[in-house]
Formats: structure tokens, C-alpha cells, sequence
């Protein structure tokens, strides 16, 4: 077989007999990023995959580490390499997730030490402290949910449940985007940040942008 020979079939994008071509360098996906960042890197792990995975990390660095053999240290961090050693994935599958993730969920960070570390940038039900900073929020924040769940929240208003936080995003698209995480219609409600801090209400921003407070009463809520 000629080297060209062997080079189409190590590049599944060269295979002509079915017509797929390769990105061109605007490749505007998750993948055309990845490969423009780490020209060198396998992609092995494909979209439906990436979302597998990230619930999988959300679930090990948020709720249940013990499940995957992790203790996490007092504010949510584990070693990179316990990590990967705990999921059973490569570092090039994590750095896929960490990059593609739109929400930002997971931060790695390369201590005083010389140890990489990871962690949820928010979310947990685990105890962990992110030292966080009470922050002035923005007039309005948003908080996507369905119909099914709409009148408990216009009768008791938003409650953290087993997380430590309400989380709210700053824009209604954004809200949009994580209600529809949850099946059925998508309804976009308005909190009135802005008089819940006049009124003593703390609230914090997550290194990834996601505002948190303990509760949202149902009197700052309109939509």
C-alpha cells in the first residue's frame, strides 16, 4: 500500500467513499477549537459522548465522590491524576469536556505545589467552601424552569434544595438554555436582584459567571 494509501485510512476525514470531508480551519464546533488548540490531539470522545462524560464529572466532583473513590479537599479540589485514575478516561478526554463545556462547570488549576487540580465551579450538595465573596448583583437575573414547576415556585418561590445555592444566570437566553435541560415547556422568570440586595439578600458570583443566592421569595419573581 503507498504511504497516501495509509494516511486515508488513519484520517477518517480523507475517506472519500463516503463523502466526508475535512473541516476547513473556521471549523466554528468544540472539535475545529480543540484541533486548532492541540493540533496533535486524538478525539476520541465525540459530542454525545462529551455529554455522557461531563454528567459523569458533575456527579464525582459535585454530589458523590466516594462513589468514584475521591475525597475532595475543603474547597471541592482533587488532583488531576486521582481524577483520571478515578473516571478511567485519558487526559485528553478531560481536557475535551473542559474546554467544551458552554457553562464553564469545571476549573483545573496547577496549585503552589506544581499539582494540577480539579473541581465544579459550582453546584455542589457535597460540603465544600469556594470562598465565596457576596457580590452586588446586576438589576435583573434569570432563572429558566417549566410550566409543571411553575406554580410551586409562584407560591414558595425558588429554593436551593440539595445544592447550596439558587443558581441564576444573567441573561434570558442563557436561562432558557439550562431550563430546557428539564422536559417540558421552558418558562424564563425574572428575579428582582436589585431590591432582594436592598432588602439584605446575599448573593455571589462563581468563577464561572453563574450567580447564587440562598433563596429567591416569591415576591421578587415576575414572568
Amino acid at each position: 500500500m503507498s504511504p497516501s494509501g495509509r494516511a486515508r485510512q488513519r484520517d477518517p476525514w480523507a475517506n472519500s467513499e463516503r463523502g466526508a470531508r475535512r473541516p476547513q480551519g473556521d471549523d466554528p464546533s468544540v472539535f475545529g477549537w480543540l484541533r486548532r488548540r492541540h493540533p496533535g490531539m486524538m478525539f476520541g470522545v465525540r459530542q454525545r459522548d462529551l455529554v455522557s462524560l461531563s454528567k459523569r464529572m458533575s456527579l464525582a466532583l459535585r454530589h458523590a465522590p466516594a462513589r468514584f473513590g475521591l475525597v475532595l479537599d475543603r474547597a471541592g479540589w482533587v488532583a488531576v491524576q486521582d481524577f483520571l485514575a478515578a473516571m478511567r478516561i485519558s487526559r485528553g478526554d478531560l481536557d475535551a469536556v473542559v474546554a467544551g463545556n458552554d457553562k464553564q462547570r469545571f476549573a483545573i488549576e496547577r496549585g503552589p505545589d506544581g499539582i494540577e487540580r480539579i473541581r465544579a465551579s459550582q453546584g455542589h450538595s457535597v460540603p465544600v467552601d469556594l470562598d465565596l465573596v457576596p457580590q452586588a448583583p446586576p438589576p435583573h437575573l434569570f432563572h429558566g424552569t417549566t410550566t409543571a414547576a411553575l406554580d410551586a415556585i409562584r407560591a414558595t418561590g425558588l429554593h436551593r434544595a440539595r445544592r447550596h445555592h439558587v443558581h441564576l444566570s444573567t441573561d434570558p437566553d442563557l436561562a432558557h438554555r439550562v431550563g430546557a435541560r428539564r422536559a417540558g415547556t421552558v418558562v424564563v422568570l425574572t428575579v428582582d436582584a436589585a431590591a432582594m440586595a436592598r432588602d439584605g439578600h446575599l448573593f455571589y458570583r462563581s468563577a464561572n459567571g453563574v450567580w447564587l443566592t440562598e433563596a429567591v421569595p416569591a415576591r421578587y419573581l415576575a414572568g
